[in-house]
């Protein structure tokens, strides 16, 4: 049974005061002038608060339920990295795992798997089109209900079923993937959280990215090889 919230009580006493009006009328022996105005009265105020409770509900809806992923809790964390490095990522995807709706992070750079933390799923995950277009466009792609989108099959490798998606690019190298227990759990705020970290991990990069460990193998040494995929 639904719980009743604030907004459900105002409506249902709504509904009950408009109720009582209309049985007052009809059961009323005689109805003067004096009655009528008070049943008027009583029910624009019916009304009132039957609007009140359906624009608090539109105003704060209630949250998706979550969904039952398959997945084991772990953490996978690339070896070699400088500690600077794994300090920020270690940081970073906890306060992501514990402050918003994020199930499991994956952090992809040049082509390699660095880290993924939450609920893992047992195949690596491979980014396809909509991860190539976070990064070509520089900005981060919500994907709130993965049903409805063609594309939810490139995020299977990443959950199996995972209802949310938020792809954060770092730079044109780099990415940050979020995944969520339900469907739009991801606010403005966790968004703008996301690219302030994303922004922190770059300036952790950039100075290792000279480092042998911090390139994806065969990357940049030789036009002739193509990109190896993510590791993770």
């Amino acid at each position: 049974m639904a719980p009743f919230t604030p907004a459900r009580v105002c409506f249902l006493s709504g509904v009950a005061s408009l109720a009582l009006v209309v049985v007052n009328q009809t059961t009323a022996a005689s109805i003067d002038p004096a009655l009528e105005r008070a049943a008027v009265l009583a029910s624009f105020l019916a009304v009132a608060l039957m609007l009140v409770g359906v624009l608090w509900t539109r105003a704060l809806p209630e949250a998706a339920a979550r969904v039952a992923l398959e997945g084991v809790q772990g953490v996978e964390l690339a070896e070699g990295l400088p500690d600077d490095l794994a300090e920020e990522l270690g940081w970073g995807s906890q306060m992501l795992l514990t402050a918003t709706p994020a199930a499991a992070v994956v952090v992809l750079w040049k082509n390699r798997c660095l880290l993924r933390r939450g609920l893992l799923a047992q195949v690596p995950f491979e980014p396809g089109a909509i991860c190539q277009r976070a990064q070509e466009k520089g900005a981060a792609i919500s994907l709130v209900d993965l049903n409805l989108y063609p594309g939810r099959a490139e995020f299977e490798s990443l959950l199996p079923g995972v209802p949310a998606v938020v792809v954060q690019p770092i730079d044109s190298r780099g990415l940050v993937v979020l995944a969520g227990w339900s469907p739009r759990c991801f606010s403005r705020s966790d968004l703008t959280w996301l690219e302030g970290w994303s922004q922190r991990l770059r300036e952790r990069m950039e100075p290792a990215c000279g480092n042998q460990d911090l390139m994806g193998p065969g990357e940049a040494k030789s036009p002739e090889f193509p990109p190896v995929p993510p590791d993770c």
